[in-house]
């Protein structure tokens, strides 16, 4: 790997294990039958996510996106917070893995974007989401589904796959 690949593919992997710890928290394991574990959405960020979109719309200066919040997103709350749960272990799992690097790094600028705008820009954010645009568009480390490094199909100098 050339050492510019190299840091991306780094970058990627921070990224991703930046949403898989903002996730860990907002699962909770669930049991088919009462004996089969599985994954679920916790009950208590179910609980907090309306508190927390609230206190975003109450002071959001972005007068569209504070229409948003209170009109769609509020009253479908437990939809919203079950899709931003969902949408942040994707994204961490492909971004820390390199599967489907691209996609899962669009989705994670997306989850970026909105929260930045529902958050009124707080920097931090903002620099994630400039470096999950990066990383989109040159799917740092991609890997294919046997997990070796996938290769374009025109000619190995070419960026567009």
């Amino acid at each position: 790997m050339l050492a510019p690949e190299a840091w991306l593919a780094l970058l990627r992997v921070v990224a991703g294990a930046g949403f898989l710890k903002a996730v860990w928290t907002k699962l909770a394991l669930g049991f088919a039958w009462g004996v089969l574990p599985y994954p679920t959405v916790s009950a208590r960020f179910i609980g907090f996510h309306p508190k927390r979109v609230t206190e975003f719309a109450a002071g959001n200066p972005i007068g569209w996106y504070k229409d948003f919040l209170e009109q769609t997103v509020l009253p479908n709350a437990a939809f919203f917070a079950t899709l931003q749960v969902w949408g942040e272990v994707a994204v961490g799992i492909g971004l820390t893995l390199g599967f489907l690097t691209r996609l899962t790094a669009l989705v994670g600028l997306y989850l970026a974007t909105n929260f930045g705008l529902a958050s009124q820009w707080r920097w931090s954010y903002s620099t994630c989401s400039i470096s999950r645009a990066r990383t989109s568009c040159a799917s740092a480390g991609r890997l294919d589904a046997s997990g070796s490094r996938t290769h374009c199909a025109k000619s190995p100098s070419s960026r567009v796959c």
